[in-house]
Order: C-alpha cells, then structure tokens, then sequence
C-alpha cells in the first residue's frame, strides 16, 4: 500500500509541472526580418512586437508565472541567412523552490551565414531552495554574429530573501563554423550562499552576468574596459577564439543590471525598449 501512495502522489506531481516548447525560424526577405516557422506549446508563447525593421524582436512570454520543481522547458530558435533577430523575456524568470526533481531548461539557438542573433532576456531569479538544471547550445555559421547576456540573481535582494540552499548546474556550449569555441558549465550545489560568500567564487555576490559577443577582439573589449571604470560590479573581459566574454558579479541585483547595460551598450547596438524602460 505504501509504495501504491507514492507511485500515485509521483504520477499526480509529474502531471501538475508546466511544459513549455517553442521553436521559432526566421528569414530576410526585402531587406526585413520575416517570422518563418513559429512553433508554441505548453505554457510558453512568443511574441513579435516590431517587426517592421531590419532587426525583429520576439519576446518570450511564460504564461505559468514561473518555474517550480519538475518543470521542463524547451527553446529552439533559428535565423536565417542575413537575417537579424532580438530575442527578449517579457519579464524575470523567477524558479521557485523545489522539492526533489529539479527544473529543466533546454536553451538551442542557431544563427546561419551573415545573420546575427541577440539573446537578451531579462534575469533569471532564483529563490531558496530552488533547483535549476540549464543547457545553452549556439550554433554560429563562420560569418554569422552573436550577443549572448545571461544574468542570474540568487533571491530577491530587495525584499531581504537570500538563495541559501539550492542547485544550479548550468551548461553552455558556443561552436562556430562547426569548432567548439566555448565550453563551460557553473554548478553550485548545497549552501549556495555561503558558496557565493567565498573570496575566490563571489567574495559575498547575490548577482552574476555573463555577456559573449561574437565575432570579439581586442577592439571591443577596450571599449566594454572603458564603459567598466564607472561601474561598480566585480567586471572584466576578455578575448579568444574570435568571440569576447565579459563576466560580472555584484552585490546588488539593480547594481548589476545597470552595469550589464553599460557593457551591452559599449559593445555597439541599442538595446530593445524592454531593457531600457
């Protein structure tokens, strides 16, 4: 009997996590960005609120309000040759407590010859005892361009909440013209936050953001380097393999996120009304 009542509360769980797919491809046609293929499932929508440009934008709307344990969500996004797209959130992504299966993110972008992607979404907030396994895979033509901004916030500093239990185990893999050229996974596991307190991994952080431009050179990170004197996050950046990452890590989420738009802005291309306002 007892092992009848967990099976039952298993399958109750599983059928009451959100599900969440999109798969979006566009193209150029007439010197504009044209929405392809538009694919949406589950909770997840996608919208397009300027299209009439040379760069679209889709926002990406999660109509389940947030991410709890067990969720699952998938994003495919493709653009095509010469085209150019903004990819945004319509809000932060807040993942919630977790009890026992963790949520799931499946994140696969490619960008084709001579077309550039923006992925721009808003932050990640993770809340205590939240668990969050990610994957980030980019597939870059020779020619194609990327900017690519994560930013993750452990708890609502605002409202004196801290993450201080949980699980991030975040993985991304960048290649271009078919060659590996970034690989990386963060994985912070048990007391998240006296992880982060640690001198050599956060020196006390509530807030970390990864920015990559491609193509990156010394050009460009002398630029961002410039627009880092006036910040006051934990930042640098640097160059290889042809693409530029900046890392940033702060004490104070809104500290962050202003100075994340200082090296976006650096980099060259305004920012969508969505990171602005």
């Amino acid at each position: 009997m007892q092992a009848t009542a967990t099976s039952d509360r298993a399958r109750i769980f599983a059928a009451n996590r959100a599900r969440g797919r999109i798969d979006v491809s566009v193209a150029q046609s007439a010197g504009r960005t044209r929405r392809r293929r538009v694919v949406e499932d589950g909770s997840y929508r996608i919208r397009f609120p300027n299209v009439s440009g040379e760069e679209a934008e889709a926002v990406i709307v999660n109509s389940a309000g947030g991410v709890a344990g067990g969720d699952q969500f998938e994003i495919a996004v493709e653009v095509g040759e010469g085209a150019r797209l903004a990819v945004l959130t319509a809000a932060a992504e807040k993942v919630y407590r977790a009890i026992g299966t963790p949520s799931q993110m499946d994140v696969r972008l490619k960008v084709e010859a001579g077309a550039m992607l923006r992925w721009l979404p808003q932050e990640t907030i993770l809340f205590d005892e939240a668990r969050l396994h990610r994957s980030i895979t980019v597939d870059l033509d020779e020619s194609a361009s990327l900017v690519l901004a994560e930013a993750v916030v452990f708890g609502r500093t605002a409202m004196a909440e801290a993450m201080k239990q949980g699980e991030v185990i975040d993985r991304w893999r960048i290649r271009q013209g078919g060659r590996l050229v970034l690989a990386e996974t963060l994985r912070l596991q048990g007391e998240v936050e006296k992880l982060l307190a640690r001198r050599a991994s956060g020196q006390g952080a509530v807030a970390l953001a990864t920015a990559i431009f491609a193509p990156g050179d010394d050009s460009l990170c002398a630029r961002v380097r410039e627009a880092l004197e006036g910040c006051g996050a934990e930042a640098a950046i640097s160059a290889w393999n042809g693409i530029a990452v900046a890392r940033l890590c702060a004490g104070d989420a809104a500290l962050l996120r202003r100075d994340l738009i200082s090296v976006l802005n650096a980099a060259g291309g305004a920012l969508p009304r969505l990171w602005t306002n």
